[in-house]
């Protein structure tokens, strides 16, 4: 039996993670966020009601499990009382005996997000495309030992000396780009005003993720974005400000590898990318606009249009790998039924050469020409098949393709946002 599942987007993000880890954590007794912020969006359909989630973990909306935010995630605090009020008022219960805050998680401050729009603007066409939530600085200042975390909400004098140590940096810089210096007597009263309410929910989360463990409790680690996005690992510089593979959950929450006994790759049954930087199998074209008509592909934080464009196998086996996936839950089968073709990437050209894998080097992701592979469509109905078995023989044969290109097995097939739409095929909290 698989005690603990970590659920990881093997693209760029939007795979659906949501509706996957609302599904799977029927099983699970706690559901844990360890990296990102208020930068990725889940979206839940349960029971026709609509549910945005954005620092919440998706097993927020299910009655008897704990939600865990853990010390890789920064947390923008009154973002976090704002979405808490949002679930609250669609009859999701939320206090401190089902949500549990990292007391060493950082916080996304004002200073922040300006920062974060500052230098998009100024960035003018080399801008990197980000949410301007204040992520980016927010995991600089942590990484910069400059943050403010929650536990230091606690007392006057230490927030008092925290903010005095973080805005000798942001507003050298500030004066140096000509902003206004930003000041802190403001901020600070701001933060003692809502300290209370969110150090409510705030323990030692190494602590009580070791409980669950001697309690044999399951746990679903539950990532943000997408492994492209992972700042090593991604499309460099075009990526995110954390570590978004699997290994990220022992670190962002305090708990060893061992930890982990499954890790499950959301994949989209094609591929979408928001904001900027190399996308090798990006359609521009008529396809393009139908995936993202049906896909309903606009990000739930932002709104922004995703670009949408064909499965690109070379880069989901290469995530595989990477963040040692062991199965793959495939999304969205159901956005190609009217499709009359569909293609998939198999391998790249760069420079004239064939390449099975992406360069490292931003250039020469930008020069990469896709070599696919043509499948007929099946222009059937898929949406809300629950069984293989119904599915057209097309429709299989693309699925099985995928599975024997990437190296993974696909363990559930989503087709539709309905948390009950979808094929099991593998359970990995009881392989």
């Amino acid at each position: 039996m698989k005690n603990n599942v970590v659920v990881v987007g093997s693209q760029w993000g939007d795979e659906g993670k949501g509706k996957i880890v609302d599904w799977l954590s029927r099983e699970a007794d706690i559901i844990v966020r360890f990296q990102g912020g208020h930068n990725a969006g889940h979206t839940l359909v349960v029971d026709g009601i609509t549910y945005k989630l954005r620092l919440l973990p998706s097993g927020i909306v299910r009655k008897n499990k704990i939600s865990v935010i853990g010390n890789g995630v920064v947390v923008d605090p009154w973002a976090l009382l704002e979405e808490i009020k949002e679930i609250k008022s669609k009859g999701i219960a939320v206090d401190e005996n089902n949500l549990i805050l990292a007391e060493t998680a950082s916080l996304i401050l004002p200073f922040h997000q300006e920062m974060d729009a500052i230098r998009e603007d100024a960035a003018g066409k080399s801008k990197i495309g980000t949410t301007r939530r204040g992520i980016g600085p927010a995991y600089e200042d942590k990484v910069g030992r400059r943050s403010i975390r929650v536990m230091d909400l606690i007392s006057e004098n230490n927030l008092d000396s925290r903010l005095e140590a973080a805005l000798i940096h942001h507003n050298a810089i500030r004066k140096g780009l000509g902003k206004k210096i930003f000041e802190k007597n403001k901020l600070k009263e701001d933060l003692l005003k809502i300290a209370p309410e969110i150090l409510k929910y705030s323990k030692p989360v190494w602590k009580k993720i070791d409980e669950f463990k001697s309690k044999r409790k399951k746990i679903l680690f539950e990532g943000a974005q997408g492994i492209l996005l992972d700042v090593d690992h991604g499309t460099y510089p075009f990526v995110t400000s954390s570590n978004t593979v699997a290994s990220s959950a022992a670190t962002g929450t305090g708990c060893g590898p061992n930890t982990i006994n499954y890790v499950l790759g959301i994949t989209k049954a094609y591929t979408t990318r928001v904001g900027e930087g190399p996308f090798p199998t990006e359609l521009k074209d008529k396809i393009g606009e139908i995936l993202g008509v049906r896909g309903k592909e606009f990000g739930t934080v932002t709104s922004r249009k995703r670009r949408c464009g064909w499965f690109d196998g070379v880069l989901v086996r290469q995530t595989i790998k990477i963040s040692g996936i062991d199965g793959i839950a495939l999304t969205k089968l159901d956005v190609l039924d009217e499709l009359d073709e569909i293609k998939m990437c198999v391998k790249y050209e760069v420079n004239g050469e064939e390449v099975d894998y992406l360069p490292a080097a931003v250039d020469d992701q930008l020069k990469v020409k896709p070599i696919y592979k043509n499948f007929p469509g099946w222009k059937q109905k898929t949406q809300g098949i629950r069984n293989m078995r119904d599915l057209p023989d097309n429709a299989k044969n693309y699925i099985h393709a995928i599975e024997d290109f990437i190296g993974a097995k696909i363990s559930s097939i989503s087709t539709s946002p309905e948390r009950d739409d979808t094929i099991l095929l593998e359970d990995p909290f009881n392989k």
